[in-house]
């Protein structure tokens, strides 16, 4: 079996298995107390990328609201933006699984050929291999679901909003399938410029207004508005579930970086 190691393990969140057990757990206790009566089950999130002592309350709050479908989901699909390699398109993993100091999470290797057989899409194992943006949901997918779940971490580079669309559409598949977009918001903005910028970017988000969300708003924009085009054609309503920053979380609150937490569900009228 050929497998990713963990790059970020020791420095983004705990290499303990137990303590990173305890550390997400808690995580998902706290962000219960964000999530309310969302009308369907999500379908997919939108959450953040930092150090778990950063953004992790943030990221607690997107993973709590997925009890509801824990049981029925055996896909995740999980699009991050490339933070240490440049990537033209998406980029897809060659190995059989991703490693996390809680185990090995299995590459589902049919939403990988599906995936391939989309424009823009290539197999790229240098892209993934110092990528934290998707190994940090790992551990959280891994204690909200159970055991044989399967995952394609995806890396979006540079890409249309249609091109990303049309792998989400490829694979959006049924109730086992849940998709995960990994982005922070603003960077290194004081406290109160950033909230009022993570506020703007986020009713953006809600709204669908893929158009007025850039590459300073959200990292992960490529992915985000990939997701939000997609989701457009099937309607799907967008819920903002947890919006803060460094600054309510650990950091100082001269250069924050705001992180947000969306859910994705069927409109009611569908999902009735």
């Amino acid at each position: 079996m050929r497998v990713r190691r963990p790059a970020v393990a020791g420095t983004f969140y705990p290499d303990d298995p137990e303590v990173l057990r305890a550390t997400v757990d808690a995580h998902l206790a706290s962000g219960r107390k964000h999530v309310t009566d969302l009308g369907a089950a999500p379908k997919a999130v939108i959450v953040p990328h930092a150090g778990y002592i950063f953004s992790g309350p943030i990221a607690g709050s997107g993973y709590a609201a997925l009890a509801s479908v824990a049981r029925a989901v055996t896909r995740v699909v999980l699009l991050g933006p490339a933070h240490r390699v440049a990537v033209d398109g998406l980029a897809v993993p060659s190995v059989d699984a991703f490693l996390t100091p809680l185990g090995g999470v299995a590459i589902d290797p049919e939403a990988r050929e599906i995936a391939l057989s989309c424009a823009d899409v290539a197999a790229d194992d240098v892209a993934h291999a110092p990528e934290h943006s998707l190994e940090v949901q790992l551990p959280f997918l891994q204690q909200v679901f159970a055991p044989g779940f399967r995952v394609l971490p995806i890396v979006v580079g540079h890409a249309s909003p249609d091109a990303v669309a049309a792998v989400i559409d490829a694979l959006w598949g049924g109730p086992e399938t849940l998709f995960v977009v990994s982005s922070d918001l603003s960077h290194y903005e004081p406290y109160d410029v950033a909230r009022a910028h993570d506020r703007r970017t986020a009713q953006a988000i809600v709204d669908g207004a893929i158009d007025e969300i850039g590459p300073y708003d959200a990292c992960g924009v490529y992915p985000v508005r990939g997701l939000l085009a997609a989701s457009a054609r099937r309607g799907v309503d967008v819920h903002l579930v947890d919006l803060r920053s460094s600054g309510d979380t650990a950091g100082p609150p001269d250069r924050v970086v705001g992180y947000g937490a969306f859910v994705l569900t069927p409109a009611r009228e569908e999902a009735a």
